[in-house]
């Protein structure tokens, strides 16, 4: 998606050798002209597969996942990360390993929105080791549905993510990916 090659390129802010920071338009301010754009590509690529349901996880996957969902005419249900008092206590839940915040987080996914009718779409951000995307499969799996794919707004190809998802069979579309970052410039493949 050249749109969003040109815009990462233009705004994004390189930290280290592996984090782009984009947060000027896709996870801290929003472009929502861009993510619209975004919603009708991932509504292009898997127009060919039945889906009932977007799933993400909180919080930079929400925008995009609402945004995508209204080209699929379906709901969005969001992995949560954090305790509250009125989450469910009946929940599907996974572990996943936060490359960014480097930690770990136990999401969870009330039993009550995802069935074994369903097929998910699952959509997030960023896929770089892929532990975000591999807990949300791990949900979808829980509940019996079935994993539609998995739809990466940037992914960084350097990194394993996709490998891992692919060992498990699932489609993944990414509509950017880095395919290196050195010494201050991206690369896409």
């Amino acid at each position: 998606m050249e749109l969003l090659k040109d815009r990462i390129l233009k705004d994004g802010k390189i930290i280290g050798d592996g984090i782009v920071k984009v947060d000027s338009f896709l996870n801290h301010q929003l472009d929502i002209e861009l993510f619209n754009e975004i919603g009708r590509e991932f509504k292009e690529r898997f127009n060919n597969v039945k889906i009932s349901k977007i799933l993400t996880v909180e919080s930079s996957g929400i925008a995009i996942a609402c945004i995508a969902a209204q080209y699929f005419n379906v709901p969005v249900v969001f992995a949560k990360k954090h305790d509250a008092l009125n989450i469910d206590l009946d929940t599907f839940h996974s572990e996943v390993y936060s490359y960014t915040k480097q930690k770990s987080y136990n999401i969870r996914v009330s039993k009550k929105y995802i069935t074994p009718e369903d097929s998910i779409l699952i959509i997030d951000d960023f896929l770089a080791n892929g532990k975000a995307a591999s807990g949300l499969v791990d949900i979808v799996q829980q509940a019996g549905a079935a994993v539609a794919g998995v739809g990466i707004v940037i992914e960084k190809g350097f990194q394993k993510g996709r490998e891992v998802l692919l060992q498990n069979g699932i489609r993944i579309e990414s509509l950017a990916i880095i395919e290196s970052i050195e010494e201050g410039t991206i690369t896409f493949s």
